[in-house]
């Protein structure tokens, strides 16, 4: 383990629990429903700096480091790499939170890209940020 593993990095962005209709026959979470969630908080917090529609365009060196297991509790944290004209880059952290303890692991990571785009689906430019955000 190192030092990124020991504490949360960004905010909290999805929390939902782990079922057992997300599960193997060995009681593990599925990956692609941990990346679905990933993939939710992404796009939740890039239309929030966008102000408008997104769509993901890049799953980058996305890392499975541990299993989620039935009833734990999926925590994913998200924040802001990189604005550029039309694109968010965004670092997310799946961390799970233990049913019968407060014990936090971190179980993914990877990077996200989101697109901004208009009604017809097409990119369009980012505001800049202002100081009163």
């Amino acid at each position: 383990m190192d030092e990124t593993d020991v504490m949360p990095r960004g905010d909290l962005t999805v929390r939902i629990p782990a079922m057992p209709a997300d599960a193997n026959a060995n009681g593990d979470i599925f990956g692609g429903w941990v990346m679905s969630q990933m993939d939710l908080a992404a796009g939740i917090r890039a239309a929030e700096r966008a102000r408008g529609r997104v769509a993901t365009i890049a799953v980058n060196a996305l890392t499975f480091k541990k299993p989620v297991k039935i009833g734990d509790t999926l925590c994913v944290y998200s924040s802001i790499e990189k604005v550029g004209r039309t694109s968010i880059t965004l670092a997310i952290e799946a961390w799970t939170k233990a049913r019968a303890s407060n014990e936090r692991t971190k179980v993914t990571e990877g990077t996200f890209v989101m697109v901004a785009i208009d009604e017809n689906g097409r990119p369009v430019a980012i505001a800049a940020e202002t100081l009163a955000e």
